[in-house]
């Protein structure tokens, strides 16, 4: 496997589980298709910047994240349910469905940048990111150490993640523009109840509980 293909298999590897990302970024791209595409790229720059990371300190980086990655996980759980309460709150009854189809003042709605900062801060304070693309290139040993090589990997990476986080947006998008509201309201809140689910995997074991 050349070091591009297997950079591509990796960032699929690590972008096509469904998790609370893939669930944010669907209902972002359901409610603002347009900030939506800067949304996905703030989740496939992390991807490629956790693979660097890696790719140049190998099991080093595994050793740095390991012995906090409880309580990394007990934060970044925290904020997921932070995020659900918020959304499930916001959703009052049909009239409140987010989506292309309800009106929004242009002066509120976030921008392209501060949608791209907030998915991307969301997805780095993951620490299952960071490990699992410690453990892929530390079994790779030194061949991801050359630099043609290691270039070619964190562009399969890249691209890979970037690809499918659009698909999603594509996939969104269109959902957004075929759901009616009233339905709008209760994919939302199915939604925001998964984030919850998941921030509650993300956090077991408690670090307290070693």
């Amino acid at each position: 496997m050349t070091p591009a293909l297997a950079g591509a298999v990796a960032g699929l590897g690590v972008a096509m589980p469904m998790g609370a990302m893939s669930v944010l970024l669907i209902q972002e791209a359901m409610s603002a298709p347009r900030t939506a595409t800067a949304a996905a790229a703030g989740i496939a720059v992390v991807d490629l910047g956790y693979a660097a990371v890696a790719t140049a300190l190998g099991p080093w980086a595994a050793a740095a994240v390991s012995p906090v990655e409880a309580w990394v996980r007990l934060a970044s759980a925290t904020v997921l349910l932070a995020i659900a309460a918020h959304g499930l709150r916001g959703l009052r009854g049909p009239e409140r469905a987010p989506g292309p189809g309800r009106a929004q003042d242009p002066g509120q709605a976030p921008g392209p940048g501060r949608v791209f900062v907030r998915y991307a801060g969301l997805t780095a304070v993951n620490p299952t990111t960071a490990l699992y693309f410690a453990a892929l290139t530390t079994a790779q040993g030194a061949a991801l150490r050359d630099g043609p090589a290691g270039a070619a990997f964190l562009a399969g990476v890249g691209a890979a993640s970037l690809l499918w986080q659009q698909g999603l947006v594509v996939l969104g998008s269109v959902a957004g523009r075929r759901i009616p509201g009233a339905a709008r309201v209760w994919t939302f809140r199915l939604g925001y109840g998964l984030v919850a689910a998941y921030a509650l995997k993300i956090a077991l074991p408690l670090p307290l509980q070693g």
